[in-house]
């Protein structure tokens, strides 16, 4: 398959994250951002809605409480913007960083049993930020739900306090 086949195209093949506006992490910090950009550029499908000019970069960036993703075609010129306000995440983000808080503890002393019922809480919270994330990009950004899932990934990477 060629990269000028449609499914080919409707894909991300680079994720910049803008250290004006984020700034460098810790080294554990820029690990976990590291990974969740390999993680998501290496399996995605995403695109612009009623357009076939991927394959994509993105560009992340945070101003406020607002993440804004700036899409690319593979010259780096911008084909357009999108501002989410993070504010319907915040719950969801203090959740998550509690239950992975829990989740490592119970790795030290919990059954498995345990373990596995918070890890299934804490993929539960993934899923419900990744929908809410789709719902917040719909219209605008083309993704499948292990793309929203991965991208939440790295939001939570952004937001990681180490």
């Amino acid at each position: 398959m060629s990269a000028n086949e449609p499914s080919r195209r409707n894909r991300l093949v680079s994720v910049i994250l803008d250290e004006a506006s984020i700034g460098r992490g810790t080294s554990d910090q820029e690990h976990e951002r590291q990974i969740a950009v390999y993680d998501l550029i290496e399996e995605n499908e995403f695109g612009l809605p009623d357009r076939d000019d991927g394959p994509y970069g993105l560009k992340i960036s945070l101003h406020d409480a607002k993440l804004a993703l700036e899409v690319c075609n593979e010259a780096g010129a911008t084909l357009c913007a999108h501002v989410l306000s993070l504010t319907p995440f915040r719950t969801l983000l203090k959740d998550y960083f509690l239950i992975c808080e829990s989740y490592y503890d119970a790795i030290r002393s919990a059954s498995r049993a345990q373990i596995e019922a918070i890890d299934m809480g804490r993929r539960a919270l993934h899923d419900e930020a990744a929908t809410l994330l789709k719902e917040r990009l719909s219209g605008k950004i083309v993704c499948d739900m292990d793309t929203a899932r991965r991208i939440f990934t790295l939001v939570t990477a952004l937001h990681w306090k180490g």
